[in-house]
């Protein structure tokens, strides 16, 4: 999952937030569903308008589809059994997260790439 190419396809201006470089992958199970995940994390001085127009381009071009039962503002897409999720971060998220200030995330449209697949054959993806 790691290799899937819009997790680094972001808007001109977008960078990789600083300690988030890498892809962040694993795994995590819940009453026995079991999902594996890829997490990318850009920081972007623009806007969230902006980064939510790239994505609904770059998405669909990568052969991803909005999920016909996400809403409207949802950035939720789907492609074989992944879900593509766009999320803007906000300073209490990153405290609750453990990553403290970080005024590079909460100005402009900090944001993360969320993809995730279940493992077990009969789950289905969706938003």
């Amino acid at each position: 999952m790691a290799a899937l190419a819009i997790l680094d396809a972001r808007p001109a201006r977008a960078a990789l937030a600083r300690g988030f470089e890498e892809v962040d992958v694993g795994c995590w199970a819940d009453s026995g569903d079991v999902s594996v995940y890829a997490n990318r994390t850009y920081a972007f001085p623009g806007t969230r308008a902006e980064v939510a127009a790239h994505y609904r381009s770059a998405a669909v071009q990568d052969g991803w589809h909005p999920d016909p039962e996400a809403l409207p503002d949802d950035l939720c897409f789907t492609r074989e059994n992944m879900v593509l999720r766009i999320a803007f971060l906000t300073a209490e998220q990153l405290a609750h997260d453990g990553h403290g200030n970080r005024p590079d995330l909460t100005t402009g449209a900090g944001y993360s790439i969320n993809i995730d697949s279940p493992v077990n054959s009969d789950a289905k993806a969706g938003c």
